[in-house]
């Protein structure tokens, strides 16, 4: 597909680019969308569910399905190994592929909005704040995220870059969505929860893929997919995939100069060597740029700042490969081996970064009661960056490491009933030396249609070199006799662990063939957490003219608990209509130690996350081969952060003309022309308002 390289910040309507036929339709689904206000969007939901539908289902969807097959979904993510979801003992959900299918999302950070427990929040076109059970953040670094096994939570920020992960949905097989410490097997930062995002194998993608969509927000996006054979024992696929999206408005309906633009392809190839051995080799190239508005000092004398419309340019590649290998029945092998190179920045900072890693684990049965996990991996990252007007790293080029070992132990306390999880992970990184995350863990199968669960662990978030190599200047200002005053913020050489101990509890049933419920409840106690401390002023003679530097650092001087409650359910009032709803409870008691100055821990502020969250999904099967799925999400006030509560409406018309052909039009944030969902600290940017947008996708296999 080609891309024109036109910025569209610069366009009036973003839609020149299009055939005039695409530019006639895409004005008339707009014109639909934007003219549906609260009563509309509810008489259009209320009339589309009162329809009768007597379509065909496809053959092998989830939906056709009951839901006690659903609860028997295989997941690897909570013991790294396959296990029935409703035989976990972790609060668990997943995204599967035909829920990908049927929410349009186009981005991965929509699809979170789905699982309760997650707090989802848009900052601009191309950034968000994402977290599990609070403390939410554009860099939310109490939460891991990985790609089969490939972790992309950035070292050097402690958080995620999601305009990174612009991975295909029609490439990703299920995302497991763990609530909770998934320290034990997955290692530090695995805090609050693990987001692990696993891809289809290429024997699962065969044939060619394209798909289109042209819109209000996503002004032109596309993907090519190939996939065959190398012989009898091999398949592969390759594809590419470019979006570009278009700019937010700003707080004040100024533009928000935060268009984004990617490029994607990437490569997978699965060969099974033998009847024993399984190889798998993989790799991706991301290339793109997302706008920003941020406040930065622009000059010494005389102070000045100012508000700089940025572009952020990033690109990455990595490749990664997988041996699996079975000795026996009971007895498996994986190594897996994985590389990647990221480079980012702007005018006021850069950096680079290499990771290379190696992991290796054993499963094994021993005897008929035990099921044992054990396994060691090596990771090792350097960097190195360019220092900026706004961000600066000293030293500026770093060599981290990380040796961990773990094992886990299952055993069955009366088969088929009792079950007991006890498992420990130990790290060794280069800031703090060693860490130990222990877990314990119980499952109860009270009969055959429900269980009850308990888990206490232990977890870690390792400091980044935010903590301890950072230099940020937010701001200067005029000072006494002339001399004007940098305000900074700096790294804590000495930074701790931040830990966790966690105690949950949680219980499923499946009331009978259409009705499943899923219940948990969580305790969270922190220590050593990050507070903002201040420190004496200084004078800096460079860079010239002399100023006072006002610096304030970071420490490990606070503490607090977190509490709530995660409901979710699944209920087919009849075989072709599906409900799903949700909600979430989350409260925040963070405190000071004797000794801390810090402002920015003040009371009632639930760490930058709402305190009830509620959800209703609907999947609902037309005549005429048509699919009408609606979600409404609503987020309570963040009063902290002035953003008013909300609530969002999306639609997606699917018209299943073939098999292998498809015509969706997708409507998202339905009743509002814009709303805010975050405006905290906790972010460099500045927020943009959420637009209202719609869009027409084609999906065509051959």
């Amino acid at each position: 597909m080609k891309k024109t390289c036109v910025d569209p910040v610069r366009l009036n309507g973003g839609l020149e680019r299009l055939p005039e036929v695409v530019r006639e339709r895409v004005r008339c689904a707009a014109r639909f969308w934007w003219r549906a206000d609260l009563r509309a969007a509810a008489l259009m939901l209320v009339l589309t569910l009162a329809l009768p539908a007597f379509g065909q289902q496809k053959q092998g969807d989830l939906t056709s399905e009951s839901l006690e097959n659903l609860m028997n979904i295989e997941v690897t993510s909570v013991s790294k190994r396959e296990q029935k979801l409703s035989r976990t003992a972790s609060a668990i959900f997943v995204i599967t592929s035909e829920d990908i299918r049927q929410s349009g999302a186009t981005n991965i950070p929509d699809l979170l909005r789905m699982v309760p427990g997650v707090q989802v929040a848009q900052i601009n076109s191309s950034t968000w704040a994402i977290t599990i059970r609070g403390f939410n953040g554009q860099n939310s670094n109490d939460l891991l995220v990985l790609v089969d096994g490939r972790t992309v939570y950035s070292p050097i920020f402690a958080g995620v870059f999601w305009n990174t992960l612009d991975l295909p949905p029609e490439n990703i097989e299920r995302i497991e969505v763990i609530r909770g410490p998934g320290a034990t097997m997955w290692g530090a930062n695995a805090v609050n929860g693990v987001i692990n995002i696993i891809t289809k194998s290429s024997s699962e993608t065969q044939g060619t893929l394209f798909s289109a969509a042209a819109g209000t927000y996503d002004q032109a996006s596309g993907m090519i997919r190939y996939g065959g054979k190398l012989g009898n024992h091999t398949t592969f696929r390759a594809n590419v995939s470019d979006l570009n999206y278009d700019h937010f408005p700003g707080l004040t309906g100024q533009d928000g100069h935060d268009s984004w633009q990617a490029f994607n392809g990437g490569f997978r190839v699965d060969s099974r060597a033998s009847a024993q051995d399984t190889l798998m080799f993989q790799g991706s190239v991301a290339r793109g740029s997302a706008g920003e508005l941020v406040n930065a000092p622009v000059s010494i004398f005389p102070p000045q700042n100012a508000t700089l419309a940025l572009r952020d340019r990033f690109s990455e590649w990595d490749v990664l490969s997988r041996w699996d290998h079975a000795f026996s029945s009971t007895s498996h092998t994986s190594l897996q081996v994985y590389f990647d190179r990221s480079n980012r920045g702007d005018s006021t900072y850069g950096f680079g970064l290499n990771t290379f890693a190696i992991d290796f684990q054993h499963h094994v049965s021993w005897g008929e009661r035990q099921d044992i996990v054990w396994g060691a991996g090596y990771r090792v990252s350097s960097d190195a960056s360019v220092p900026g007007v706004r961000i600066s790293f000293n030293p500026t080029q770093q060599r981290l490491q990380l040796f961990s070992g773990f094992v886990q132990d299952e055993v069955a306390i009366r088969p088929n009933s009792l079950y007991l999880t006890a498992g420990v992970k130990v790290e060794h990184n280069t800031y703090t030396g060693f860490g130990v995350q222990p877990s314990i863990r119980a499952d109860w199968l009270i009969h055959q249609n429900s269980s009850a669960w308990v888990a206490v662990s232990r977890a870690l978030r390792t400091p980044s070199q935010v903590d301890e190599s950072l230099r940020f200047n937010s701001a200067v200002l005029p000072g006494p006799a002339g001399v004007p005053l940098l305000i900074g913020l700096f790294q804590t050489p000495d930074y701790r662990n931040e830990d966790v101990t966690a105690v949950e509890a949680g219980y499923r049933r499946q009331v009978e063939a259409r009705l499943s419920l899923d219940a948990t409840a969580f305790f969270n106690q922190y220590d050593d957490m990050r507070t903002v401390e201040p420190l004496v002023p200084y004078l800096e003679l460079d860079p010239a003219p002399p100023h006072m530097v006002v610096p304030s650092h970071f420490a490990n001087l606070a503490y607090g608990e977190t509490h709530g409650v995660e409901l979710l359910g699944s209920w087919k009032p009849v075989s072709w209509w599906t409900l799903n709803p949700g909600y979430s409870y989350f409260a925040i008691h963070e405190h000071t130690r004797a000794g801390s100055l810090d402002t920015t821990t003040a009371p009632g502020t639930n760490g930058g996350s709402p305190a009830h969250e509620a959800e209703l999904r609907s999947n609902v099967r037309l005549p005429w081969n048509l699919e009408w799925n609606t979600a409404a999400y609503f987020v309570s006030r963040l009063s902290a952060q002035n953003v008013p509560a909300y609530t969002r409406l999306d639609a997606n018309l699917l018209w299943h003309a073939s098999e292998r052909f498809s015509i969706g039009l997708v409507g998202q944030n339905l009743l509002k022309d814009h709303h805010l969902e975050y405006n905290g600290p906790n972010s460099s940017l500045q927020s943009s308002l959420i637009k209202r947008s719609a869009y027409v996708k084609v999906s065509w296999e051959f």
